[in-house]
């Protein structure tokens, strides 16, 4: 059984009800251009208002981040994931969601308790300790950490939030030493929100209407955990990307790994109904699509996404449960490619003229790309 079959089935069997419709794009009238957390399409819920599915609720959600661009590369960030949820909507509290949490993790996904530690928010000017998290924890026996910070979350500036619970994973040789937050081979796995205020403007706090819980879990890393992989990438998750890519090119590990980040997320993204733009979630497509391409021309500028089997689209539209037109994806991604290489074209002629004939300082950079969309990479190769 897949691993977020085995998450619907342990909360389904505890009177959770599975929800539909996992769209990156968020239900009309949202300011946020994406879907960026499980329970991002959940908040009129969370804020009290009823759930025709009822108050448990679990769930597979897809999301993207742009503010992990800059991460991505490394072992375990990607653009576009997917989020393990559970949710009580004004009915169990924080005992019950963290029984069932350690529970599922040990008993149903076999990580040894002994590999396990857990923080819990230790209290601040303005919201005491977490005393049921802390008891809970302590009758389980697991290690743990306070901490204020670490131990708060929040989807914004205001809005709801809570304190939180975060259960993180020994990945180093030997027996587990040190805490999550002195020894970064401490891994968080699942993070549980007691959801319980929302936030103003002017920082003050007021209680929801009800107290609930919101779980979160990336697949992608809780898959990483479980098979014992270094990476995200690594993982049977990452099959067959991980396999074809490097056989159409040649790159080092950072770059192959945001190559296969950026064209996975990308196929998603256009599989939700998105086409590239200069604005908007368009826009967010278009940089990841050339993104790709400059680093891919970096060194040979007769690659082409024309390469891309149709197995990395099935794959991808299957994963996803999309049901885009494969062809159509494939022709979007190879369209804009069209367009990228008709504007490096006339770069290369624009850069050609005298003012260019120097090192360029910071304001040909912004001239180049705010005029011109020539990403700083791409030109740096070609007056290279």
């Amino acid at each position: 059984m897949t691993i977020d079959q085995t998450f619907v089935d342990f909360f389904s069997q505890r009177k959770h009800i599975p929800t539909t419709g996992s769209s990156l794009i968020p239900r009309p009238g949202d300011p946020v251009l994406f879907t960026t957390s499980g329970m991002h399409p959940l908040t009129p819920y969370l804020e009290g208002d009823p759930h025709p599915l009822g108050r448990r609720l679990v769930g597979v959600q897809r999301c993207l981040r742009t503010t992990d661009l800059d991460e991505v590369g490394d072992p375990t960030h990607l653009t576009v994931f997917e989020m393990l949820g559970s949710w009580s909507l004004g009915d169990y509290g924080s005992e019950q969601t963290l029984r069932w949490g350690y529970e599922l993790l040990t008993e149903h996904f076999g990580i040894e308790p002994g590999k396990l530690s857990v923080t819990v928010f230790g209290g601040d000017d303005q919201v005491p300790l977490d005393q049921e998290s802390l008891r809970t924890w302590q009758s389980i026996g697991l290690p743990i950490e306070l901490t204020t910070g670490d131990n708060w979350w929040s989807n914004g500036p205001t809005g709801p939030c809570g304190p939180d619970s975060e259960i993180f994973v020994w990945t180093g040789d030997g027996e587990p030493e040190g805490t999550p937050t002195t020894d970064d081979r401490w891994v968080e796995v699942w993070n549980h929100v007691m959801m319980r205020y929302r936030r103003h403007e002017d920082g003050s706090l007021e209680p929801l209407q009800q107290r609930n819980i919101d779980t979160g879990l990336g697949l992608e890393r809780l898959a990483m955990l479980l098979e014992g992989k270094k990476s995200v990438y690594e993982t049977e998750l990452f099959e067959p990307w991980t396999r074809i890519v490097p056989e159409l090119w040649k790159l080092d590990e950072q770059d192959e790994r945001i190559v296969i980040d950026h064209l996975r997320s990308s196929m998603v993204i256009v599989g939700d109904g998105v086409h590239p733009s200069n604005t908007g979630r368009g826009y967010v497509l278009r940089r990841l699509i050339r993104r790709v391409l400059t680093l891919l021309w970096r060194s040979d500028d007769t690659r082409t996404l024309s390469d891309l089997p149709m197995e990395l689209f099935e794959h991808t539209s299957r994963h996803f449960h999309q049901g885009e037109v494969l062809s159509l994806v494939r022709r979007i991604l190879i369209d804009e490619e069209i367009r990228f290489s008709n504007l490096l074209d006339r770069g290369r002629v624009i850069l050609s003229h005298e003012r260019f004939h120097k090192t360029l300082d910071e304001s040909d950079f912004e001239y180049l790309h705010e005029t011109h969309g020539l990403p700083r990479d791409l030109v740096q190769s070609l007056v290279g």
